[in-house]
């Protein structure tokens, strides 16, 4: 081989060397240009993913009543002969685990907004996390030694969760810009969609598995503890405080914000926010929204397995396809909502509002119409329900929003603390009409109930939801250049 030859290998060589190291570099710099011009997707990505996983944590146990009633392995035989699990509940005991969560969100909601508005989401988000993970996983301990420990750590688990809509509300008053208001709502309110559709999915097949049941609480904990880390390193409770965020970015964030909302200290008008009738009316139509979603993922489980008679997978696989078909709906939504111009906001509003709260109300007022032999019809009616509640972000939540601006934390808070009440209806709906699950009849009350309230909830807010600022946010002077 020549000396020109080598030569010209070498200096072939090199300029490709040069064109790789160039191209790992202007991949590097593509890559932080995109990390500081869009780091508030980051920030909600992550949110969202600790959300998601603070809702698993205690939605496990709904799906694992059907698989504990079949284990044996710490059980004990009854004196005619007969093997009874020590996990196979009556719905009294349901009930109280049930409650025991409620109990705790309605407890912790009020100091733990307390906690996220004086200190920032950042710690005692990342606290409540860890706290919830702790927890789950002794749940399977708890569940064989002591119904008093399983009930304080339920508890545990719902007062971790009441900082849920407290961190929501903080995102979305920071970190949105205006114009991307029903994106952020429609993100971060999917948390309890794909909780219950990869919870479902996940429990339900390790439940079959050579695991069993017990590995699904610890599963869940160890990844809740990873996503909750990531959170500690990632958020910042302002923006305009890191470099993470460009310039560019930031002037996005708080174009047309006033200077009332953009201050790191303000005081809350609780009085004038609590009588606000456009508040109020968000939260009816929050109340039984989420009394219906609270029904679905607590109990459809156990519908579609005691009264339409489906196997554990198929229950898994229907639960996880009811509660999956929000996710999509809601962001296609939630783009929707933000992106239409041709149509006002008010009116947006009321068609979003309409099809999430009255829509979703009559489909559920349905399901327990339909006889089990049609019972493809009633997982239907359950997919649509859930579809229609998938809106609700262009609707009630946006007013939420946009009404309260820069207390919209504390409305969110507030729809929190409904969730809990509605965690307490949704059980005690059941309880009343409800003698023996596996009967469709007994049922029906509870349907027709929860949908008819939602279908006039709806009706209401045609005469206050409203896209405009209230006054005592004071949004007069809007913030349009830093």
């Amino acid at each position: 081989m020549t000396i020109q030859t080598l030569f010209t290998l070498h200096c072939l060589y090199r300029t490709f060397f040069n064109l790789k190291v160039a191209f790992f570099l202007g991949s590097a710099g593509l890559t932080m240009m995109l990390l500081n011009n869009y780091y508030r997707f980051i920030v909600l990505l992550v949110g969202f993913l600790c959300l998601a996983s603070l809702c698993s944590n205690y939605l496990i146990i709904n799906f694992t009543f059907i698989c504990m009633k079949h284990d044996f392995s710490d059980g004990f035989t009854e004196i005619n002969g007969t093997r009874q699990s020590i996990y196979d509940y009556t719905p009294d005991d349901k009930k109280w685990i049930l409650w025991a969560v409620a109990a705790g969100t309605i407890i912790g909601t009020v100091p733990m907004n307390l906690l996220l508005v004086k200190y920032g989401a950042r710690f005692p988000f990342f606290l409540s996390g860890i706290v919830s993970c702790i927890s789950t996983s002794l749940i399977p301990f708890a569940a064989k030694w002591n119904f008093a420990f399983l009930i304080i750590l339920r508890f545990i688990q719902g007062f971790s969760f009441s900082a849920d809509f407290a961190a929501i509300g903080l995102l979305a008053v920071r970190w949105a810009p205006l114009a991307e208001t029903a994106i952020f709502v429609a993100v971060l309110t999917c948390f309890n969609a794909i909780a219950s559709m990869i919870t479902n999915m996940a429990t339900g097949l390790i439940c079959v598995s050579s695991l069993g049941w017990k590995w699904s609480y610890y599963l869940h904990s160890i990844v809740g503890a990873i996503l909750f880390v990531l959170w500690y390193f990632v958020y910042i409770d302002h923006p305009q405080d890191t470099r993470r965020v460009s310039g560019k970015e930031l002037q996005s964030i708080q174009k047309n914000k006033s200077e009332a909302h953009l201050s790191k200290k303000c005081d809350v008008p609780y009085i004038k926010l609590a009588t606000s009738p456009v508040i109020l009316c968000v939260w009816a139509n929050a109340f039984f929204d989420l009394t219906a979603a609270i029904m679905f993922s607590t109990y459809i489980p156990l519908y579609l397995h005691e009264v339409l008679k489906f196997g554990v997978t198929e229950t898994g696989f229907y639960s996880s396809l009811i509660h999956g078909i929000c996710l999509p709906v809601r962001l296609c939504f939630g783009i929707i909502s933000d992106k239409i111009q041709f149509i006002s906001e008010p009116v947006k509003i009321q068609i979003f509002n309409t099809i999430s709260v009255g829509g979703s109300g009559l489909f559920f007022a349905s399901i327990g119409l339909i006889p089990m032999e049609y019972r493809g019809w009633s997982v239907f009616s359950c997919i649509m329900t859930m579809s229609c509640i998938g809106v609700n972000p262009g609707g009630f939540y946006k007013v939420a929003v946009l009404h309260s601006r820069q207390f919209a934390h504390v409305v969110l808070t507030a729809i929190q603390w409904i969730k809990c009440l509605a965690l307490f209806v949704a059980p005690a709906l059941v309880s009343i009409f409800v003698t023996n699950e596996s009967i469709r009849q007994q049922w029906i009350w509870v349907f027709l109930i929860v949908g008819g309230g939602m279908v006039i909830t709806n009706i209401l807010g045609f005469f206050f939801l409203t896209d405009k600022p209230a006054e005592w946010t004071d949004t007069d002077e809007p913030l349009e250049k830093l």
